[in-house]
């Protein structure tokens, strides 16, 4: 188990409910994510751009099987380097909600 670190990039509230999502699954489809978060397309974009540059979540297109158009999924998943960041995060989370307040 890693260190605890507060990351701000994680800490932004979608970012975080994005990160908390995808740790549970190996991949979800970005119209799964959407749904689930009641997120615009544009606004999830953005989110997930954010995550994608520090490196934290990939994204791969694939053809759906149950389509017989040319759309593709958008799948996500958090990278190797995503998981022990939303990891450490929370652990930090953790720290700072059961420290003594005296001692802040």
């Amino acid at each position: 188990m890693g260190e605890a670190h507060f990351d701000e990039i994680i800490h932004a509230p979608w970012r975080l409910r994005i990160c908390g999502l995808l740790n549970r699954v190996d991949q979800l489809d970005f119209a799964v994510l959407r749904d689930t978060l009641s997120l615009s397309d544009s606004a999830l974009s953005k989110q997930i751009k954010t995550l994608e540059e520090v490196g934290y979540v990939a994204s791969r297109k694939a053809a759906s099987t149950n389509r017989d158009d040319a759309r593709r999924l958008t799948w996500l998943s958090l990278t190797k380097q995503g998981r022990a960041a939303f990891e450490a995060h929370i652990r930090a989370l953790q720290e700072i909600a059961s420290s003594d307040a005296g001692h802040l």
